[in-house]
């Protein structure tokens, strides 16, 4: 058997040329805040969530309620994302090897399997999203955009996370230009300016605990995969608050640009609405970077899911996703988003368990990756993650307990801790010593 001190070596080395798909990243290859924070601000910077905000704008007055609903959203969106980076800003390790800790080795390959096909799923939806609109507006073949877009996006993603980085610094601040001058033009161009934005009667009203529902669910199965990138952060505080900005701050301003142009123009669609801003131009490369960013951070977390559950090259697996995703774009796009709406309450549960593993379990302190010896399955992740689907399934359809994702969220760690202590009363988190903070 080789020695712990070979077998570091061989997982560094493993990573070294997989973008760290199957270990941890070493020190020489983490970020500070600013690289960190562009590439959770790409992530977040979603079209479906201007879309989501151009829904919240019809059904809420834009001041206060508006805020208040966008913000309430996003905090929990931060709280969760944030918990999770946390883990992995101190791990260094994906979504998919931290639910090794929690679910076991060969049980971790399960929910890698569901969320690299919904990221795969996303891909292919992004890619339709982006087709549909500059084709309907600017008469390029449908078939061609979806080719070149596809390759394009796959061809980032198998360069690795420094291409991901890179593409973030570029269209994060393009994002903000375009979608600022956007809100500009609705106020300008709005009879009464910013006071009749203000009040604004709601065109299709909404209860609060609705609104907040939408936004959470929005983007909380996105926000189940902030370890993959996360992972790269050089402190733990780097990458909480990275996520932070990411989610509350980022994900706010998309809600918040989609619900004003939709306010100011009766369109939810992002693209009609910059149309009829005459920001035909600009609209469309905000489309095209906005979904770009997006649709490779989902590639990417697809191909570390692939990679954890066959034990191929991330690199190979990422241009097989690519491509499926590619191929299967439109028929995702008008028949996939059901399964998507069915996994954003499955997805969620998964980073509860590993929450009330990490927190409530382990005490923040998991022993060395390359060197502990991982259940074959924990059977009591897979008792959580059943009973936490069941109980967003049955969540009431208003009131405070009417966002089924962080209640199933909240019961999948609290279900795992108590069913850990029940099916492995004898199990010691001292067989191998946690390290140091």
């Amino acid at each position: 058997m080789p020695k712990p001190a070979k077998l570091a070596k061989s997982a560094h080395a493993g990573g070294t040329h997989d973008d760290y798909a199957s270990s941890t990243v070493p020190s020489g290859s983490r970020r500070g805040l600013i690289s960190m924070s562009a590439v959770m601000l790409g992530f977040t910077f979603f079209a479906a969530s201007m879309w989501t905000g151009g829904k919240l704008g019809e059904g809420f007055s834009l001041w206060p309620d508006l805020l208040i609903v966008i913000l309430a959203g996003n905090l929990i969106l931060g709280l969760y994302g944030s918990l999770l980076g946390y883990a992995a800003a101190k791990t260094n390790i994906s979504t998919h090897l931290l639910a090794q800790y929690s679910f076991g080795k060969t049980g971790s390959k399960l929910p890698s399997f569901m969320l690299a096909i919904t990221q795969i799923g996303w891909f292919g939806v992004g890619l339709a999203m982006l087709a549909h609109p500059i084709n309907t507006f600017l008469g390029i073949p449908f078939f061609w955009i979806i080719i070149i877009g596809g390759v394009a996006m796959t061809y980032t993603v198998a360069v690795g996370f420094k291409a991901i980085e890179w593409l973030s610094i570029i269209a994060v601040p393009a994002i903000l230009i375009l979608g600022f001058t956007s809100v500009g033009k609705a106020i300008v161009d709005t009879d009464g300016g910013i006071r009749t934005l203000l009040d604004s009667v709601p065109s299709s009203p909404l209860t609060f605990s609705v609104g907040v529902a939408l936004a959470v669910g929005s983007f909380i199965s996105g926000a189940t995969l902030t370890p993959d990138f996360v992972r790269f952060a050089k402190s733990r505080k780097i990458g909480v608050w990275a996520t932070i900005i990411g989610f509350t701050f980022g994900n706010s301003l998309m809600f918040f640009f989609g619900a004003i142009g939709a306010i100011a123009t009766s369109h939810a669609d992002i693209a009609e609405v910059l149309a009829i801003q005459g920001l035909l131009g600009g609209g469309m490369i905000l489309l095209i970077l906005n979904i770009w960013t997006t649709n490779d951070n989902a590639l990417y977390a697809s191909s570390l899911g692939l990679t954890n559950l066959t034990g191929l090259k991330r690199v190979h697996l990422v241009w097989i996703a690519g491509l499926v995703g590619t191929a299967l774009a439109d028929l995702l796009y008008n028949n996939f988003v059901g399964w998507l709406t069915f996994l954003s309450i499955a997805l969620p549960p998964i980073g509860g368990v590993i929450i009330g593993d990490f927190y409530l379990r382990h005490k923040t302190h998991y022993p060395d990756f390359a060197l502990h010896q991982f259940k074959s399955v924990n059977w009591a992740a897979m008792v959580a993650w059943a009973l936490a689907i069941l109980a967003s399934l049955m969540s009431p359809a208003a009131g405070p307990l009417s966002i089924a994702p962080l209640n199933g969220i909240v019961c999948a760690a609290l279900v795992y801790v108590l069913a850990s202590k029940l099916l492995y009363p004898s199990a010691s988190l001292d067989a191998i010593a946690p390290e140091p903070d």
